[in-house]
């Protein structure tokens, strides 16, 4: 979502109208109506945006952050985010690291004097996010697959999604021809854990015992089997036991070459 929309979602789900969160701040209701729909020429000032925090009960700063993160180049901002995507590799690192041992009094002080917090939360609400890309992904049978022991959201390459929120958000490069002509190899998919899975949709899907991965349309059958069905039809369909199954997530946006 943009600027415009988180501020449009934000109000409407307080029932407050344009006219009476103008009236709060002081600004006309055409003008706020062009920032919700993106059509104002130029950025919201701070005043403005600081008044809209304290009316419609955002975290303080919040917006303030979105709109002055949109105002950075974006070759500045591309350096300023992988530095923090890698922040949180170090951070989700060493919190690991002291869930496993736990007999680190003395590293644990070490780390407080360091001051690096590895209880931050998870990114703040952005207009727009960078999605890891994970891994490639077989588009055909169920392949070895590898996440790299990454934490969530930490990869070595990313993709912009402008419009997505899920912090467990993902992508991964498409092997194999199985999904054609829908999806090609070389496409990057972006899957959200937090997307609502039904008969038919374009899922990534991980097993257990042994450890794979696959790219198929599902289906729920009787006796819980799933049927994993190729978009490509000379390939046949796969029948599984679902509690082979450990994940299944949707795909919600494709990048392809043009």
């Amino acid at each position: 979502m943009s600027l415009g929309q988180i501020i449009r979602k934000k109000r409407e789900q307080m029932n407050l109208t344009l006219d009476e969160v103008g009236s709060s701040v002081g600004f006309s209701k055409p003008y706020l109506s062009t920032i919700e729909t993106g059509k104002v020429k130029n950025p919201p000032s701070d005043e403005l945006l600081t008044k809209l925090e304290r009316i419609l009960e955002f975290e303080p700063g919040l917006l303030l952050h979105i709109a002055h993160m949109q105002r950075i180049p974006p070759d500045i901002r591309q350096q300023y985010e992988s530095a923090e995507a890698e922040n949180q590799k170090l951070r989700s690192f060493i919190k690991n690291l002291i869930d496993a041992k736990p007999n680190t009094k003395q590293f644990g002080s070490l780390l407080a004097k360091s001051r690096l917090d590895t209880e931050k939360a998870e990114a703040p609400l952005a207009a727009g996010r960078l999605v890891p890309v994970i891994n490639k992904v077989s588009a055909g049978y169920p392949s070895d697959f590898n996440d790299l022991d990454y934490p969530v959201g930490v990869a070595d390459d990313y993709v912009r999604c402008p419009d997505l929120h899920d912090p467990s958000s993902f992508a991964v490069r498409v092997v194999g021809d199985s999904m054609e002509p829908k999806f090609r190899e070389g496409d990057i998919v972006v899957f959200s854990p937090a997307a609502e899975v039904h008969n038919g949709d374009d899922c990534f899907i991980r097993f257990a015992m042994p450890h794979e991965t696959t790219f198929k349309r599902v289906f729920f059958e009787p006796d819980d089997r799933v049927r994993l069905q190729p978009r490509n039809e000379k390939y046949s369909p796969i029948m599984v036991d679902g509690k082979r199954i450990d994940g299944l997530y949707r795909a919600i946006i494709k990048y392809e070459k043009l």
